[in-house]
């Protein structure tokens, strides 16, 4: 061996040696500060009730305060870009769901980054999707829904149905059952689940397909709103009382759930994302947390390896790009 070649050979060593030590320090000082949870919806929704189930239980995991901060506007992409602002050391996290980060940048087209620019940590939950209904709709199941919106739309007076905003996994239902159906609906917009639940009760607007919460039964059980069914397959024991879309005559394959996951800006450093990914995952174990999620009827998710939340990831990606281009979604 060549002089030369063995001193290339001993700084190359030295120099990934010096990496392994720098990977191992980063891991083991991180955090070094108290952590924002970046929720990009207003406090009161169900992304709200999310985060401050898990916030406590994972201030725990990575001995220091994970602090929520509710930043909500433009289909949730406000919140995200702060993230994206924010350095990639970890400190803020993002709480998010294709709703912000897969949909959002195909229908507004002032937003400039990519679903590519964050990187999944873990999935967190999965939500149920609940077609809610004012309380004075002249319908009491989903069929009939559908045959008064069909008779509004003729005499041209359409249903309006909410979202959290253009572009959102709801506005997509929405505009989906539209199409569907051959019924005529007009999208009226909010900045998030809490605003548009508050127009559902006032009887502002006449239909909501949104994540279901504990919440709801409570306002279901007063007389508030109306819950015509549930988007699922098959019967949850949390939702076990309302009818499942499956049952209704005219909407039997529209069945429908959203995930929510915790994300870090992609170019974070590796140590630093398994810190976090094993924090998270060692949450999703912890007995109040669980038990938390389940009382707002969320489907506590399965931990994932960290090698298998990046496929996760890029798969719904690829879903929900193809729901948007199923219904010619176009950014505005």
């Amino acid at each position: 061996m060549t002089f030369c070649k063995r001193r290339f050979l001993q700084h190359s060593a030295a120099w990934f040696a010096g990496l392994g030590l720098a990977a191992g320090a980063m891991a083991q000082s991180f955090p070094a500060k108290p952590v924002t949870l970046m929720v990009p919806y207003p406090a009161g929704g169900i992304s709200d009730v999310i985060a401050r189930t898990v916030n406590n239980a994972l201030s725990k995991q990575l001995g220091q305060p994970v602090v929520v901060e509710n930043l909500g506007g433009a289909n949730g992409s406000i919140g995200a870009q702060k993230v994206l602002n924010a350095p990639a050391d970890g400190h803020m996290v993002f709480q998010g769901s294709p709703n912000e980060l897969i949909l959002a940048p195909l229908a507004i087209s002032s937003i400039k980054f990519k679903s590519e620019d964050f990187r999944l940590v873990q999935m967190i939950a999965t939500a149920q999707i609940a077609f809610l209904a004012r309380k004075d709709i002249p319908a009491n199941s989903v069929d009939e829904f559908l045959d008064y919106a069909r008779k509004m739309a003729k005499e041209g007076k359409p249903v309006t149905y909410a979202s959290v905003g253009p572009g959102s996994f709801y506005h997509l239902l929405g505009e989906h059952l539209s199409k569907t159906t051959g019924i005529a609906m007009t999208h009226v917009p909010y900045k998030g689940a809490a605003p548009a639940s508050q127009d559902l009760i006032a009887s502002q607007v006449d239909i909501f397909l949104g994540p279901y919460g504990k919440m709801y039964e409570g306002l279901y059980k007063d007389g508030k709103i109306k819950i015509l069914a549930m988007l699922n397959k098959t019967r949850e024991e949390s939702t076990k009382q309302y009818p499942l879309i499956t049952e209704s005559k005219q909407l039997k394959d529209f069945d429908f759930n959203i995930w929510t996951g915790y994300f870090v800006k992609k170019d974070t450093p590796e140590p630093i994302v398994q810190v976090l990914h094993k924090a998270i995952t060692d949450t999703l174990s912890d007995p109040t947390v669980h038990a938390g999620l389940e009382a707002s009827s969320q489907l506590t998710a399965k931990p994932l390896p960290l090698a298998a939340v990046g496929k996760a990831y890029a798969d719904g990606t690829a879903q929900f790009r193809a729901i948007a281009k199923s219904i010619d979604l176009q950014a505005q």
